[in-house]
């Protein structure tokens, strides 16, 4: 006797029957999927003719982040616009993002991450080695951004010389500060100070950005025609700080003036639809922004810079 099956008998048929498609996972190839995949620690753009490359010198998460943003906003307020952007309040994610910029025959590094040895990994993944610098330039004298400056008592950048702040390096020289101290003052006889408008090689600009430290500096990328802000932690987060700028940050030395001064930069950013780089922005740290309602929105780059 001969049997013949319709189309959909046989699919139904099919579907009636148990089908073990994968295989199960050995413990190995369990743990291999499991483990997370080396993050880059670099990412590289063009100003013009200016090269500038990220470099990703830490991420690490923060606990209970409305008692470091939005410390002026009720907590019911920071959980509506947490939710609005898909972002919980349990934890944040910090970024530590140091910025490479080819300027000529200048190999100019702005800040130098939490330490050393996670700087120095990120410029080799961008294919240089510490004596390749030939200027480190601090936006402001906080831990996360002088760290790397010295490597076991030496400096890690041993050709450099350094550039910061007339007004940022005057305050922490009288402070007292141990950190200071250590990375900084040691290399006070090869460090140059500048002032809003100066610049620190044809093409980079020092802007004032006071309010976050009492000297805290930002610096305008500006060739062929194109221009790019590198921002520090003129806004430390997407959200929280960026999107909102007169929620008060508990890192911030004068919060009235950080607000103001998030104000004016953010502004002129979406004014001129500008990109920027951000210390603490999420990696690649890159983006744009817009005006949205009171605030701002940050919009992450794609391939616009590529």
């Amino acid at each position: 006797m001969s049997v013949s099956f319709t189309r959909r008998a046989a699919l139904l048929s099919a579907a009636a029957t148990p089908v073990t498609l994968v295989a199960p996972l050995s413990a190995r190839a369990q743990d291999a999927v499991s483990a997370p995949a080396p993050a880059p620690r670099a990412r590289g753009f063009r100003v013009g003719e200016l090269e500038v490359t990220a470099l990703l010198a830490g991420t690490a998460p923060r606990e209970e982040p409305h008692k470091i943003f939005g410390l002026n906003v009720p907590a019911e307020d920071f959980a509506r616009v947490s939710a609005e952007n898909f972002i919980g309040t349990e934890s944040a994610q910090f970024y530590f993002t140091p910025t490479l910029v080819k300027a000529g025959g200048n190999v100019i590094l702005f800040d130098t991450g939490l330490n050393a040895a996670d700087t120095t990994a990120a410029l080799s993944e961008a294919g240089l080695a510490p004596e390749e610098i030939t200027h480190v330039v601090l936006t402001h004298m906080h831990g996360d951004h002088i760290g790397g400056l010295m490597t076991d008592g030496a400096p890690t950048f041993a050709n450099a010389v350094y550039v910061t702040g007339q007004v940022e390096y005057d305050h922490w020289a009288a402070a007292g500060n141990e950190r200071f101290d250590a990375n900084v003052r040691p290399l006070a006889e090869k460090m140059s100070f500048l002032g809003d408008g100066d610049s620190v090689a044809p093409g980079i600009t020092a802007v004032n950005a006071f309010g976050h430290t009492p000297g805290h500096m930002a610096y305008m990328l500006d060739s062929g025609g194109s221009q790019l802000l590198l921002t520090a932690d003129m806004a430390n987060h997407y959200v929280w700080s960026l999107g909102y700028p007169d929620w008060e940050v508990r890192f911030d030395a004068d919060k009235a003036a950080a607000a103001a001064t998030r104000r004016r930069l953010l502004g002129m950013l979406a004014a001129e639809r500008m990109p920027m780089i951000g210390y603490h922005m999420p990696f690649p740290a890159a983006g744009f922004v817009e005006s949205r309602g009171d605030g701002f929105r940050y919009v992450p780059v794609s391939y616009q810079l590529t």
